[in-house]
């Protein structure tokens, strides 16, 4: 159609254009011509609110992660909120209750805790395993007590821990599992998708993580009669959709049937412009795993052999049994250089690699967990401290990266010995 065909063209004419580059982002051309046009056209049918096209988004994620019901939201802190509240809803006959207590990873995201904590539990944090970033079901099992009636599961920058065991131990303690995939998605534990795992999984769709259209999220769960709730609080508590009032209820005689509240509720909800985008990606998100795993391949292979390599970094590998969907590539500063860390991330800043913490380092040490008194015994994390004192990550790009970029990391990264 030329209408097409015309609006293709001009966005290919906007197509934005690399100012710097002699530089290393953590993401960059996140979206396609294809993602843009998907989007266009919801704008063009002004039909931008939550409608069809986020209805066959979740129907295409479920059947790609492998569970039985999705249900999109407006980004991924907001899929942890919902699934969380979810499970003490009092419609639900397994849930907890404030005062209950709930495990965490130290190494964590502020949005994987906080609702948690708003929902009344009280959070347990347990250190990680150093090898893979996600907790240590050792220390895990440890933790439990008869108050614990929650587990949350970070799955740390596409790695996971030994996710089946943390499921058994949930089936036999009738423990709530949610498996926060915000980082993870495309990741695989024997051959199954994580998030599929536990009673909810949780989803991001940020810019920069796995697939993006620029916010969003998603929460996956088995239960029919849990996705039903979950519609629910998405949007306001109400009677719609799969909680539809039927006709003959006595109870719109009582009231407006045009707005039933049947819980309580949040306005949780993404737009059809978002899932256009997302359903796009969604299609290139194999391909793009592929992509990542390649890219930091070839970072990881420039570095260690270079003539300047001195064994300054080092790497993490994938767990045993997990398939990874890389999210960024984590790297530890040698011991030797810890008290130059913020100087060097400094470096890489000006020289043009943009570089993060991994997630947010020690929770423990943040100011909030502080003024929440999070911690009160003083509690050590050695391992989450060691991520925070030695390691940041640098992206993985969806596209290959170029040769100029590989010659642009060695470069500043081994220039770490000239900053000691």
């Amino acid at each position: 159609m030329k209408k097409n065909y015309i609006l293709k063209k001009i966005i290919k004419d906007y197509r934005p254009v690399t100012k710097n580059k002699n530089s290393y982002k953590l993401l960059e051309n996140a979206f396609s011509d294809e993602d843009i046009f998907a989007g266009t056209k919801v704008l063009f049918s002004r039909q931008i609110t939550m409608s069809s096209i986020v209805e066959k988004f979740e129907k295409q994620f479920a059947k790609f992660v492998g569970s039985k019901y999705a249900l999109m939201v407006n980004s991924g802190s907001s899929a942890n909120l919902l699934a969380t509240f979810a499970a003490c809803n009092p419609i639900r006959k397994n849930r907890f209750k404030i005062g209950d207590e709930a495990i965490i990873p130290a190494l964590c995201w502020s949005t994987s805790l906080w609702p948690l904590v708003q929902a009344g539990l009280k959070p347990v944090f347990v250190d990680i395993d150093r090898l893979s970033l996600n907790i240590n079901v050792d220390e895990l099992i440890k933790k439990i007590t008869p108050k614990t009636k929650v587990i949350m599961i970070v799955h740390v920058l596409g790695n996971s821990s030994d996710i089946e065991k943390i499921k058994s131990i949930c089936e036999k303690k009738n423990i709530i599992l949610i498996e926060d995939t915000c980082e993870s998605l495309g990741s695989k534990f024997k051959n199954k998708y994580l998030g599929s795992f536990g009673d909810f999984g949780t989803y991001s769709f940020y810019y920069s993580h796995q697939i993006t259209c620029g916010e969003g999220g998603a929460v996956v769960c088995k239960s029919f009669d849990d996705y039903k709730l979950l519609y629910s609080l998405r949007a306001h508590g109400w009677a719609r959709g799969p909680n539809e009032i039927k006709k003959d209820d006595p109870i719109l005689k009582k009231i407006d049937n045009k707005f039933i509240f049947i819980n309580s509720g949040f306005n949780l909800r993404p737009t059809d412009l978002s899932a256009s985008i997302a359903i796009c990606q969604l299609k290139r998100l194999k391909k793009m795993i592929k992509i990542r795993s390649q890219n930091r391949k070839r970072i990881i292979n420039k570095l260690t052999s270079s003539y300047r390599w001195k064994d300054q970094f080092s790497f993490l590998q994938e767990s045993k049994f997990v398939e990874p969907s890389w999210f960024g590539l984590p790297i530890f500063i040698d011991k030797k250089y810890v008290k130059i860390k913020k100087k060097f991330l400094k470096y890489l800043e000006k020289n043009g690699v943009e570089n993060r913490p991994i997630i947010s380092g020690n929770f423990l040490n943040q100011p909030c967990s502080k003024l929440y008194n999070l911690n009160p015994k003083n509690i050590k994390f050695f391992n989450a401290q060691d991520v925070e004192d030695r390691g940041f990550f640098i992206g993985i790009h969806t596209n290959p990266i170029t040769y100029r970029q590989l010659i642009l990391i060695e470069k500043v990264m081994l220039n770490i010995d000239q900053l000691i």
